[in-house]
């Protein structure tokens, strides 16, 4: 049996696989590998994971896990011991990062650019087996570009310097129930900076209709494609595959987006979990 995890800060969403069949698939509550101890992610596993798995786990001989954080050898070696810890039975535990899983979900065993667009933003060029060139994604504050969370900056930026028009600026304050103070203290104060910006998107998304709206996020976009993926070596003859809700979401204004820089779009996808069942079937 093969055991597959696609771990994000919110949830892992896990899928069970015995001879390219789906046994189960179900979520446990997510996390980020570099900041748990090894200890913490073990015990993590033996209160979420194992009840799931329990009348599986002796027979589960190949884990895959892919996780955000897991982008250094000790994070992703801590990782694979404490699944260990709690499935001795695997023989086989391999740990990646999130943009592998998009990679893999995305592009299969074929070479191609692939991309994240959820509460932040990734890409990478993936040559069918490893990912050979990552243009870094810096963060919301000094990158992220086409993100949740950097849209969601940009919008509250103009909301609260009267950028867009007033009955915007009065209709969002009024539904999410913000004002000055309240969003100072959760953009700088408050843990999860990034999820309370990339949580306004709902509402953007509601008025898309709108002018300012629409370059907004189209603006967004277009610096995702000319500050990242122009700079991968051959990007104009390969499509770019997205994966994330922002992109999936939004796919119309990242195809405006795409062809106004050079590019082309590929698959689209809201999450990576039926790509990766694919990839490790084959």
């Amino acid at each position: 049996m093969i055991l597959i995890a696609d771990c994000g800060s919110t949830k892992i969403d896990w899928c069970l696989l015995n001879n390219n069949n789906t046994l189960s698939r179900f979520n446990t509550t997510g996390m980020n590998a570099v900041m748990l101890t090894e200890e913490e992610m073990s015990l993590r596993f033996a209160e979420e994971l194992m009840p799931n798995i329990k009348q599986f786990a002796a027979q589960i001989v190949q884990i895959y896990f892919y996780g955000a954080g897991c982008i250094a050898p000790s994070v992703c070696n801590a990782v694979s011991r404490a699944l260990k810890a709690n499935i001795s039975a695997a023989e086989t535990i391999e740990v990646y990062s999130d943009l592998m899983a998009a990679a893999r979900a995305l592009c299969g065993h074929n070479a191609g650019i692939a991309a994240i667009m959820g509460t932040g933003s990734n890409s990478c060029l993936f040559n069918g087996t490893e990912i050979e060139a990552n243009v870094s994604p810096l963060g919301f504050i000094l990158g992220d570009e086409g993100s949740g969370a950097v849209i969601g900056k940009l919008f509250i930026g103009d909301v609260l310097k009267n950028q867009l028009p007033a009955d915007i600026c009065a209709e969002f304050l009024a539904e999410y129930q913000l004002d000055l103070l309240t969003i100072i203290q959760r953009v700088y104060r408050e843990p999860g900076a990034n999820r309370f910006l990339a949580s306004v998107l709902p509402f953007i998304s509601a008025h898309i209709e709108r002018r300012e709206l629409h370059e907004l996020v189209l603006n967004s976009f277009r610096a995702f494609f000319r500050r990242n993926i122009t700079q991968y070596e051959g990007y104009k003859s390969m499509p770019v595959n997205v994966i994330g809700s922002v992109a999936y979401y939004f796919k119309d204004i990242l195809s405006e987006a795409a062809s106004a820089e050079g590019c082309t779009l590929g698959n689209i996808l809201r999450s990576p979990m039926d790509g990766l069942i694919a990839y490790h079937n084959n």
